[in-house]
């Protein structure tokens, strides 16, 4: 009888990486960064103002407009009697040609409620120039 070699039977040993995990991972990775790359594609337009625009040449007029804890709204230091009055203020300063400029300051206890009702009249209104100033009280 002729001795059996049992390495002899056996197919050759193979020395090469399998790649087929490394394969579905790349493709796995592929797959994220399709589904992700739309997502950061979406942006918000803003006009930003221009370098080169010349400064005004008058002083722009401007309005201080404060709301306090309780509701109640000043028009440069004089309190207004109500929304009504607040919106009046508001129509004639949209129809001067050359709109002043509101500076927003509500109180820091003002309701939100109060402060954004405030901004969407003004825009419903018209008014270009108008922001909020002392912001710095709701940094906490």
């Amino acid at each position: 009888m002729i001795p059996i070699d049992s390495d002899a039977d056996d197919a050759e040993v193979m020395v090469d990486i399998n790649t087929t995990p490394l394969v579905d991972v790349l493709l796995v990775l592929l797959v994220m960064l399709i589904i992700t790359i739309p997502i950061q594609l979406h942006s918000v337009n803003l006009e930003m103002p221009s370098t080169n625009v010349p400064p005004p040449v008058t002083e722009p007029q401007i309005v201080q407009l404060d709301i306090t804890p309780t509701g109640e709204f000043t028009w440069n230091g004089e309190t207004l009697s109500g929304r009504e009055e607040l919106e009046q203020h508001l129509r004639d300063a949209a129809a001067l040609p050359d709109q002043p400029e509101i500076h927003l300051r509500p109180d820091a206890r003002a309701k939100y409620e109060v402060v954004a009702g405030v901004l969407a009249s003004s825009q419903r209104l018209g008014l270009q120039k108008i922001g909020l100033v002392g912001s710095e009280q709701f940094a906490r």
